[in-house]
């Protein structure tokens, strides 16, 4: 057997090759000589987008689309042949797959899931890594020891790293500059600025990589060893070794770096990792021969790929259980996510009035409310309300402010799904006839509205005299 085949030892079950392991307004209501609008139904909040999980199966030459809200696949991509790695960009518009059989990257685009660009790299392509700022991927070449660099912008390959022998995961830094490459018995370390390899790492048997978000500690999982390496990137020395389960394969850090998450092919279970301590604080039993291994943007999910179970485990962070086990293609390596959706909160604006009549002091009171739609919570909002010419409204809620003809009132937190009310009154006079409109808009808001339509609304009275006046 060759040195090469040597580090492919487990089978992969129906499959065609051998398994590469390293791998309202409403009515109107009448009280007296006065008629009031009714307050608009609250409607439901809107749900935050869930992230999109990427699984390639290597032996079934596909990648399945996930939705991480429902644990169901809405998708399957057909790429080359045997799909190994997956990255996704920072905009989530791309991911790239390694194609192991094809010496070729599949670049999906996520938002019509087909392949809209292949890119031949070199022999055995398996590992893959997108740089944060997007504009690179590095893909390891496991058969011809070397990584090839793709501009994104144009999808074609513009450099050539070698590096040590058999080649398999990639991660980017946080920072950018650099990318780790984990090969037979070390780790490489590549300046992004000039495609070069500035320092090697010993390691035995190095596979998945992790770096912690602050850039501080590369996690290697030894497949030889049993254990999870730490890499002090500083110095690029290691610090410590994590003894985790038999034949450690894949890992992969919280987004909070508070835990590192190692597949264990031989004991088909998942070490978690307290990166605090340096140890092991849960292991998860999982499907058959987990390999691949990624967190969910929010961190509260870990989704392993189960090569011959042809299934992905769902493991709850909070509990360390697998609370959901999702079919896919056959033999699943990899699997990338979306990253999160920026956070958006849409504000209905809504305006109410309602009449107090008299001989003394005749008024309006004008109700100006902001509901938060959803999904995400409001932390900051100001609505203007447009009053006519030559009006100073008195009466202000905190937060309001008037000057002739306007009232600016300013809103805190707003919860998902819940309104804050605001008030001030128009005062009347026996001269004030007509047609009373107060128009309310929100002119800004945090975090960004992503539905205009519902910015701003009207309440109109019609003042037929002090005594006698209707609202809509």
């Amino acid at each position: 057997m060759s040195s090469r085949s040597a580090l492919h030892p487990v089978p992969r079950a129906g499959s065609r090759r051998p398994l590469t392991a390293l791998l309202a307004t409403g009515a109107l209501l009448c009280s007296g000589f006065a008629a009031v609008a009714a307050p608009s139904a609250t409607a439901a909040p809107a749900r935050a987008a869930a992230p999109v999980a990427y699984i390639a199966n290597s032996a079934s030459d596909s990648v399945s689309v996930v939705d991480t809200a429902t644990d169901t696949v809405t998708a399957t991509v057909a790429v080359g042949d045997g799909p190994s790695g997956v990255a996704v960009t920072p905009d989530g518009g791309r991911a790239y797959i390694t194609n192991r059989g094809s010496g070729s990257v599949s670049v999906i685009d996520t938002a019509t899931n087909t392949v809209s660009a292949t890119v031949p790299v070199g022999s055995g392509p398996f590992g893959v890594a997108v740089t944060p700022d997007g504009n690179k991927v590095y893909v390891t070449n496991f058969l011809s020891d070397s990584v090839s660099v793709i501009d994104t912008g144009t999808n074609t390959v513009t450099a050539t790293v070698p590096v040590g022998g058999l080649p398999n995961s990639a991660t980017a830094a946080p920072t950018g500059d650099r990318v780790y490459i984990s090969s037979g018995a070390a780790v490489s370390v590549i300046d992004t600025a000039t495609n070069t390899v500035t320092a090697t790492v010993p390691v035995a048997r190095p596979n998945g990589l992790a770096v912690t978000p602050d850039g501080t500690r590369l996690y290697a999982s030894s497949q030889s060893a049993g254990v999870a390496t730490v890499i002090d990137t500083a110095t690029n020395a290691v610090t410590a070794t994590v003894p985790v389960g038999n034949t450690p394969f894949g890992a992969a850090v919280s987004p909070d770096g508070s835990r590192v998450y190692v597949t264990n092919i031989g004991g088909h279970s998942t070490s978690v990792i307290d990166t605090a301590t340096g140890t092991v604080v849960a292991t998860v039993g999982v499907g058959d021969t987990p390999i691949g291994v990624a967190v969910t943007p929010d961190g509260g999910e870990v989704y392993v790929t189960d090569s011959q179970s042809g299934t992905a485990s769902v493991i709850d962070t909070a509990t360390n259980t697998v609370t959901a086990t999702v079919t896919v293609g056959s033999g699943p390596y990899a699997v990338a996510f979306t990253p999160a959706a920026a956070a958006t909160a849409d504000i209905d604006v809504d305006v109410t009035a309602r009449p107090s009549l008299g001989l003394l002091v005749p008024y309006i009171t004008y109700t100006l409310t902001a509901r938060d739609l959803g999904p995400n919570a409001v932390t900051a909002a100001t609505v203007t309300a447009t009053l006519p010419p030559g009006t100073t409204a008195t009466a202000l809620s905190p937060g309001c402010t008037a000057t002739p003809g306007t009232v600016t009132c300013a809103y805190g937190t707003i919860a998902a799904g819940s309104g804050v009310s605001k008030t001030f009154r128009v005062p009347l006079h026996l001269l004030s006839l007509g047609t009373v409109k107060v128009t309310g808009t929100r002119t800004t808001s945090s975090p960004a509205d992503p539905n205009p339509a519902n910015d701003s609304a009207s309440a109109s009275c019609t003042v037929i005299s002090i005594l006698l006046t209707t609202c809509t």
